[in-house]
């Protein structure tokens, strides 16, 4: 098993519990920073498991090499004042980078990734995969699965009743109000005892609820981390033969004309063997969320595809130059087509840069008042 990002704050809990997992043999940890340490620290647990720490993007295909099971947690975390658009922006050509890897050294592996917006990465990736020739929707996970934790918990608090008793189908996506609790297939009564607006909005901003609480010092991360860690067991049963292995996921599967959506998935030893059927009798407001979601999720994954196809032209103009003293050079399309990619890549770190020196105004302003 390989963590990408194995140093930060979700990656380091999260190598924690892997560590503690019993099916889990040996872990390798890699990041730009400080893997050989955290490595170092967890090698003294005594579990079986091994664990080595790489560092730097020489390393990666080591890194990558022989492992079953990679969760990619790598990218920049969300900030007060920092728009969808902008962690888009920031964190697509790492994961494009990422999903370029993943294809060439561990092709057959199933990738699990947690670097937001979920939304337009996995199309991304999965995307690069097609582009290389590699079918990635049974292997390829956006892991939606906090949304279902979040929506167990608060209902939980709620109703003052065990989590047990609250789990239900979460779909949608993974942002905003593409998050789609469907709370109407409580069990019992329960349904009718709560305010189902007020607890679905709490549910699709929780994200927002840790960013705010922790005043910008960070985002979701240890309940990342566990969230991550429960799917991962639940795949890591399924991939040894058990059977009727469910956990939530945003995978690609066709749901009224969306190419990408959350849902419970029925796991196997292949990865997903299908997506559990969305129940029929849902409430008028779940029904509404559901149509208002579906044009934006399409929108969202086309933009990554998108993002995808420009990082294809990229790589290979690169290549194509790499080349060029004993081949023509490439058509004057392909390398206009690369060229804005760039600018379109330094545009988009000015703006990057500038929303969080405001943000981080803002926040000094704050702590002055």
């Amino acid at each position: 098993m390989s963590v990408i990002g194995a140093s930060g704050g979700i990656g380091q809990p999260l190598c924690l519990l892997m560590k503690m997992n019993r099916y889990v043999s040996s872990l390798c940890l890699y990041d730009r920073t400080r893997p050989p340490g955290v490595a170092v620290d967890l090698s003294h647990i005594n579990t079986p498991c091994s664990v080595v720490g790489l560092r730097g993007e020489p390393n990666l295909p080591d890194a990558l090499k022989g492992s079953d099971i990679v969760i990619i947690t790598a990218g920049v975390p969300r900030k007060p004042g920092m728009s969808r658009d902008d962690l888009f922006a920031m964190n697509a050509r790492v994961v494009s980078q990422f999903a370029d890897a993943c294809a060439k050294y561990c092709p057959n592996a199933f990738v699990l990734l947690l670097t937001n917006p979920i939304n337009s990465l996995l199309p991304l990736f999965t995307e690069v995969y097609r582009r290389k020739g590699i079918d990635g929707s049974q292997r390829l996970f956006g892991m939606s699965s906090l949304d279902a934790i979040r929506t167990a918990t608060f209902v939980s608090n709620e109703l003052h009743i065990a989590p047990s008793l609250c789990t239900v189908p979460v779909i949608g996506g993974h942002a905003g109000t593409t998050i789609i609790p469907l709370l109407s297939q409580l069990q019992g009564n329960y349904y009718n005892r709560l305010d189902a607006e007020a607890i679905t909005k709490r549910i699709q901003f929780g994200g927002d609820e840790v960013v705010a609480a922790k005043e910008g010092s960070g985002s979701a991360t240890l309940s990342t981390a566990y969230a991550i860690a429960s799917f991962t067991a639940s795949l890591l049963h399924a991939m040894d033969g058990d059977e009727n292995v469910v956990e939530h996921a945003f995978i690609q599967q066709d749901y009224r004309n969306c190419h990408f959506f959350s849902s419970k998935v029925r796991l196997g030893i292949n990865g997903v063997e299908e997506p559990v059927p969305i129940p029929g009798n849902l409430s008028m407001y779940e029904e509404d969320m559901i149509e208002k979601a579906l044009p934006v999720l399409e929108q969202q994954a086309e933009k990554g595809r998108e993002f995808a196809k420009l990082y294809h032209s990229i790589v290979s103009f690169q290549q194509t130059e790499s080349e060029s003293t004993c081949f023509p050079p490439p058509c004057e399309e392909g390398v206009k087509e690369a060229r804005w990619c760039w600018a379109w890549f330094a545009v988009v770190i000015v703006r990057e840069s500038v929303s969080i020196r405001e943000a981080r105004t803002e926040t000094r302003l704050k702590a002055h008042l």
